[in-house]
């Protein structure tokens, strides 16, 4: 035993790390990361799941409603948050993600062996949006408690590096996702992948799933919710002491501040550039795929770095800066993504040739249009074609295309006029400058990675031990689950309305812009606090 314990000592003095903290670190890192690919499996095949289970008929409703069920499982991760972080403040941090992590496991594999739409109707829909909501509320209790747990196994030096290791799963959890399907999809044709290649990511998790478990169930409690059990000195009630006592409150209020701005910068850098490239840009999936897969390669090792930064100078400044950079440049990244894409759909939205005129124009967003004018408008947003509506007082719709002028909604003579003015159908892999293309779809990636590598240590520091699991959980779910989750929706619903596709990128540069002024206004530095108190 004392040989054991002194080769433990030996590697901790040279690592700087002890093999308790190291198993910690590794337990709560590996199940976050088969949480995290779960959740992501969903949004690397978004394109897909409007064509298995939504109704046919309206490709822009049915890839938006594929966004919504994406966006609902963050938008039910509050009161996941409120139920497991009140679990975790009365009966431990251990047990309660323990938990989550079953939980999200059976709802991934229940994606993978549901039936479409085609095979049980609306049924499918619906089965779809409760197993989402089910992995939401899972994940609303497991960013909480893991990093709860590996905060309060870290020393007060290191806090910022040992806990920025858990916000690379988020980043390792998506590029894993996206290789498992680029792999199948390298194995298997189209149409294999669609009838049943699409099945297998979730079904995989499984066993990820039983390693994580295994893992989790061999690890000790957290030492400083033992001393408050062992003590008596675990809050009666998590919930009321956290957000109705102003001294919480008022840090809970901002903390939800800055996970909004992380929130706009996640959504944005994630998930609405893959969209974006591939949907409005035309540039193949496949290869959106690769260059956000080396991206976030080349940007994982940032969360670890910016992690140990603000062990350094701080976790305050770290953030604020991303936040305001985004602030400033999410516009222009978005339009050099289009100029170095698809510089020919850059020239023919410079023209502005595109107008809608008509009247009883509702620009839905779900269900079959009612009329021509929603259908037009749908449609040119699904091809990613700008355009400027005309309201009118007759209802019959006219869409007008440099010199030509359509009646009606007819799918083959808008596509042939669009082209015939130059719009390019698919972009020309000729054309597409790679190198800054990946450039400006890596900026935003390691813009979150300033912010996130010291958001966990920033949250567990912020709150009193004996209600912090519950307090720190429910304002980064509204902010980060809410703002992140449900950006994409958002902004194409913004472009379907205004007919511009910059239009909705001012949400999130709004809400980054806010969380700076916010922030450097308010938000403390918290570097160094005691977690025991």
């Amino acid at each position: 035993m004392t040989m054991s314990l002194t080769r433990d000592e030996a590697r901790a003095s040279a690592s700087g790390m002890t093999a308790e903290e190291r198993k910690v670190i590794l337990a709560s890192s590996f199940g976050a990361l088969m949480e995290w690919y779960d959740f992501y499996i969903y949004a690397a095949l978004a394109v897909y799941f409007g064509a298995l289970f939504f109704p046919k008929g309206n490709e822009t409703a049915a890839f938006l409603a594929s966004l919504a069920t994406f966006g609902a499982g963050f938008l039910i991760r509050p009161v996941g948050a409120l139920l497991f972080g009140r679990l975790g403040d009365l009966i431990g941090r251990k047990y309660t993600f323990l938990v989550t992590i079953l939980l999200m496991g059976i709802a991934t594999v229940g994606v993978g062996v549901l039936p479409t739409y085609e095979q049980i109707g609306i049924a499918a829909t619906v089965l779809l949006v409760l197993l989402r909501l089910l992995q939401g509320l899972a994940l609303g209790g497991e960013v909480g408690g893991a990093v709860t747990y590996v905060a309060e196994h870290s020393p007060v030096s290191k806090r910022g590096l040992y806990t920025s290791s858990l916000q690379t799963t988020a980043t390792l959890g998506l590029l894993s996702s996206l290789f498992v399907v680029y792999l199948l999809k390298t194995f298997l044709t189209e149409a294999e992948f669609r009838a049943w290649g699409w099945r297998i990511p979730f079904i995989v998790s499984l066993v990820m799933l039983v390693i994580s478990v295994y893992i989790r169930g061999k690890l000790h409690e957290s030492p400083v919710f033992a001393r408050m059990k062992a003590g008596n000195a675990t809050s009666k009630a998590p919930i009321r002491e956290s957000f109705t006592q102003w001294h919480n409150l008022k840090f809970v209020l901002l903390l939800f501040v800055v996970a909004a701005g992380l929130g706009a910068i996640f959504g944005t850098g994630h998930f609405y550039t893959m969209f974006f490239v591939n949907k409005t840009l035309h540039v193949p999936i496949e290869t959106v795929h690769m260059l956000i897969a080396i991206a976030l390669v080349v940007a994982t090792p940032c969360y670890l770095f910016f992690g140990w930064l603000s062990d350094r100078i701080g976790r305050k400044y770290i953030m604020m800066v991303a936040c305001l950079l985004a602030a400033l440049t999410i516009q222009p990244i978005f339009q050099g993504l289009t100029h170095y894409a698809n510089p020919a759909l850059e020239h023919f939205q410079k023209q502005g040739s595109v107008q809608v005129t008509a009247g009883n124009c509702k620009a839905r967003l779900f269900g079959d249009p009612v009329s021509d004018c929603d259908k037009i408008r749908g449609y040119l947003t699904d091809l990613g074609v700008g355009y400027t509506f005309v309201p009118a007082s007759d209802a019959k719709a006219e869409i007008r295309i440099g010199a030509q002028a359509l009646q009606g909604f007819d799918r083959d003579a808008i596509k042939q006029a669009l082209v015939a003015a130059g719009w390019p159908e698919r972009a020309d892999p000729a054309h597409i400058n790679m190198p800054m293309l990946f450039l400006l779809l890596l900026v935003p990636i390691l813009y979150l990675a300033m912010v996130y590598g010291p958001m966990a240590a920033f949250m567990v520091e912020l709150f009193p031990a004996r209600v912090r699991y519950t307090s720190l959980s429910l304002p980064f779910h509204l902010g980060a689950g809410w703002v992140g989750g449900m950006l994409s929706f958002v902004v194409t619903a913004m472009n379907v309305s205004s007919g511009d596709v910059y239009y909705g990128l001012w949400y999130p540069v709004i809400i980054a812009g806010t969380a700076f002024v916010i922030g450097m206004l308010f938000v403390p530095e918290t570097r160094g606090r005691d977690l025991s108190t």
